[in-house]
């Protein structure tokens, strides 16, 4: 930012130290305060320098600052074909004023006191504070930051400690806990309300580059580390930045979409058998090989389709969707088979993907939101909706998901009660399942919110080709380990299928295998969450197993008061696991027991 001519002696140092006082304030770097000292003191000066090195004579100016002005002189002059300044050989000094002093106060050096030299923070090798910094120097240096599921799923390569569970049992320290160091380091600035992020200060920066310079060869090269972990800029739509809250973001307003007839009406539900079943797989190598089906940019559109059932109240049921058209975004609305809202690039030939061996008109993106009331989502914690909904969207295979959570003005003495609770379920969904969660004060801004990813996704997907997997190489036992494998094969490009096989993947019914019922009565228990479910049944394969072990307990101890204990403790002896999410209580295992223990091989 160019200084004043009129009151500077030095415009062009000034426009530098005031760029870099800036960038510090920005990022809430502690040097910010040594720019604004030099940026004061070089502003007062009355004498013009002929060399950048000459300002070591005024206050505020360190070896440091003064290498880096000549260093961004020398480029100067390089980009801009000058010739470079002489660095003169005698020292200059302030101009004398008429009292015999030097200069004036704000402009003349203060004697130094040597200052003891601290030996810099290098964080140890594969530490829960290396492994963050190694995560957050994957970003640009100007990026607004990352949540904490992000930086954890970046981090936890690089770290021999887990980040989601304790080392100790009892315990509660992860590898997370190292974000307090490195605040405290002022190494990692944390921004943001409810969602923070995180980003590294100037000081963390410098940190990460001498951990590049000095990195050890047999633990792999930065450059390596960002090219496995992040796609190409050109497919950059997998990042959280994608749910962040748009407010005050610079987004082209683009035209609002006319109502058409499919705007209102419902799409054709896919037929049972769109998907096969199919054998599960075991082996990669069988998964199919296939050539996707390319869509060219211009042959759709992207618009947001919204589960009619959101309403507002029973007097307002079109609130949503009245106020989304008045905001230019003209919604479909349909009854979803998963979440609340998505979206999707709908085909501006009707007939196109029925040409190309498809069916239907709508290609699924990989961004899926479940809105949830507070009061809802107490509800849902409790009948285990919560957990039973997140199982099926793990199963969609959809990437981006955001749990959108909106308050409630009257809250009742459950919500406050289950305060601990809800707290637990918005950080499960985060660092476990890896969601992004939004929350809004009420409805209004989440129609905002909708508005605002509508035109960002408009711009970021309407002039791209797609790639589509075709419908007759995917079955319902396949499909998540074959997005895996395209993943690992092609991270630089994104796969999608037709919104007709999402709504087969994603409904309660269709894509039961035995395994998937089998995880939802266990469920049905109340305790039983879904990662408990799933090594439990990880023990015991099937229905019959699980009856036929309790029988194995009755026809060994009988049905007496002893045979009773055995029943009761089976399951959670057999689940005494080390990982507080993965074991079962005595509690639990009483219950599954007076559920599981009598029933008879002949109700399977």
């Amino acid at each position: 930012m160019p200084a004043e001519p009129e009151t500077c002696a030095n415009p062009l140092l000034l426009s530098w130290v005031k760029e870099w006082w800036d960038l510090a304030r920005d990022r809430h770097s502690k040097g910010e305060m040594v720019y604004k000292k030099a940026y004061n003191s070089l502003k007062a000066c009355p004498m013009k320098f002929t060399h950048p090195s000459e300002v070591e004579v005024l206050q505020g100016f360190g070896p440091k600052l003064v290498a880096r002005l000549v260093k961004k002189m020398e480029d100067f002059c390089d980009t801009n074909g000058l010739p470079k300044p002489k660095k003169p050989k005698k020292k200059r000094t302030l101009p004398v004023g008429e009292n015999g002093e030097e200069g004036e106060e704000t402009a003349s050096p203060s004697p130094k006191k040597k200052a003891r030299k601290l030996k810099p923070y290098v964080p140890g090798l594969r530490s829960g504070a290396y492994a963050i910094i190694m995560a957050l120097s994957t970003l640009d240096e100007d990026s607004p930051g990352i949540t904490k599921a992000e930086v954890i799923r970046l981090a936890q390569p690089h770290s021999n400690a887990s980040f989601t569970v304790p080392e100790n049992a009892g315990k509660h320290y992860t590898a997370w806990n190292s974000i307090s160091t490195l605040k405290d380091k002022q190494l990692v600035h944390e921004r943001g309300r409810p969602a923070k992020r995180y980003i590294l200060t100037e000081e963390g920066w410098d940190v990460a580059k001498r951990i590049k310079k000095t990195a050890d060869p047999n633990q792999g090269h930065m450059d390596t580390f960002v090219s496995s972990q992040r796609p190409a800029q050109e497919n950059d739509d997998d990042d959280d930045d994608n749910f962040q809250d748009l407010a005050g973001s610079p987004i082209r307003s683009p035209r609002p979409s006319r109502p058409t007839q499919s705007s209102t009406t419902a799409a054709s539900v896919p037929a049972p058998d769109i998907i096969p079943q199919g054998p599960v797989v075991t082996n990669p190598s069988t998964l199919p090989d296939f050539d996707p089906i390319i869509l060219e940019p211009g042959s759709y559109r992207i618009e947001l389709v919204v589960d009619k059932r959101e309403i507002f109240g029973t007097k307002t049921r079109d609130y949503m969707e009245k106020n989304l058209t008045e905001k230019g975004v003209v919604p479909i609305m349909r009854e979803l088979k998963l979440g609340d809202v998505l979206w999707v690039a709908k085909m501006h030939d009707p007939k196109l993907l029925e040409r190309r061996g498809l069916e239907g008109d709508e290609v699924m993106l990989d961004y899926i939101v479940e809105r949830k009331r507070l009061d809802d989502l107490v509800s849902s914690i409790k009948d285990g909706r919560f957990h039973e909904q997140k199982f099926r969207l793990r199963k969609s295979g959809v990437k981006n998901v955001v749990y959108l959570i909106e308050e409630i003005s009257n809250q009742s003495d459950t919500i406050r009660n289950m305060r601990e609770a809800i707290s637990t379920a918005i950080t499960s969904s985060q660092v476990i399942d890896g969601y992004f969660v939004k929350q809004t004060q009420k409805m209004d801004d989440t129609i905002d919110y909708l508005v605002r990813m509508t035109k960002l996704l408009k711009q970021r997907y309407e002039h791209r080709p797609l790639h589509i997997i075709p419908t007759n190489a995917i079955t319902m036992s396949n499909y998540i380990p074959l997005v895996e494998q395209l993943k690992q094969k092609d991270p630089g490009t994104n796969y999608y299928v037709t919104y007709d096989v999402f709504a087969c993947l994603g409904s309660k019914s269709e894509t039961l295998t035995l395994r998937d019922v089998y995880l939802k009565m266990l469920m049905c228990t109340k305790g039983l969450t879904g990662q408990k479910a799933i090594e439990l049944q990880r023990k015991w394969k099937t229905p019959i197993d699980f009856i036929e072990a309790y029988s194995e307990i009755e026809a060994k101890y009988g049905t007496g008061e002893e045979g009773k204990k055995r029943k009761w403790a089976m399951v959670s002896d057999a689940m005494d696991n080390p990982i507080p999410r993965k074991r079962i209580t005595k509690a639990i295992s009483t219950k599954i027991a007076e559920v599981w223990g009598d029933a008879s091989t002949a109700m399977v």
